[in-house]
């Protein structure tokens, strides 16, 4: 059965981007930026995938991202319609027109979704944001990969922005950089 983890950069108050939406704070660089390629290379957008030299990278974990309108629109604003056109690409928006043939959009109940989508055949399923969406699929996340960066923003997206339901996970593996960096992988109880 695929899985779904929540693979996110967050900031040590728990934050995955900024109140306008912003994440340039955090850094890709170095031995953090080796990491991420070499063990999630199919989590780059498609169009720094040439220029990273990911083009036959094949996938290593994930061949769908499910993402909230909040993570999607950047790629949007910069013209980029299929941000992820070499996964299986879903969008949960009400608000949004299709603006790609690449990209399925999902008005209502994005946890149906995942779980049909855990039914079929595949790679994992990787849950790219944000905040509101992550809170909705608390349920069905089987795993956070959690790239938790030494800063503090004080406000902004939070990682799970929903209701008060305590859940439980377990660290599982942890990767520590020289930078600051930690890359916490946490497996539901």
């Amino acid at each position: 059965m695929r899985r779904l983890t929540y693979y996110v950069a967050a900031t040590l108050d728990g934050y995955i981007a900024g109140p306008d939406g912003g994440y340039d704070f955090f850094p890709f660089e170095g031995e953090v930026r080796e990491a991420i390629l070499a063990e999630y290379p199919e989590t780059m957008p498609a169009h720094v995938r040439g220029p990273l030299g990911l083009t036959t990278t094949p996938h290593r974990h994930f061949d769908t991202v499910i993402m909230g309108r909040g993570t999607y629109e950047p790629a949007l604003k910069a013209g980029i319609t299929s941000p992820y056109a070499h996964l299986e690409q879903y969008v949960v928006s009400r608000a949004l027109a299709s603006p790609s043939p690449d990209v399925e959009l999902v008005a209502d109940d994005p946890a149906a979704l995942v779980r049909e989508l855990k039914k079929q055949d595949g790679m994992g399923i990787w849950l790219a944001g944000g905040g509101k969406l992550a809170a909705a699929l608390r349920d069905e996340i089987d795993e956070l990969i959690i790239k938790r960066n030494p800063v503090v923003i004080g406000s902004g997206v939070p990682l799970f922005d929903g209701p008060f339901a305590p859940t439980g996970f377990v660290p599982t593996a942890r990767r520590d950089f020289d930078s600051g960096v930690s890359i916490v992988t946490y497996t539901r109880k």
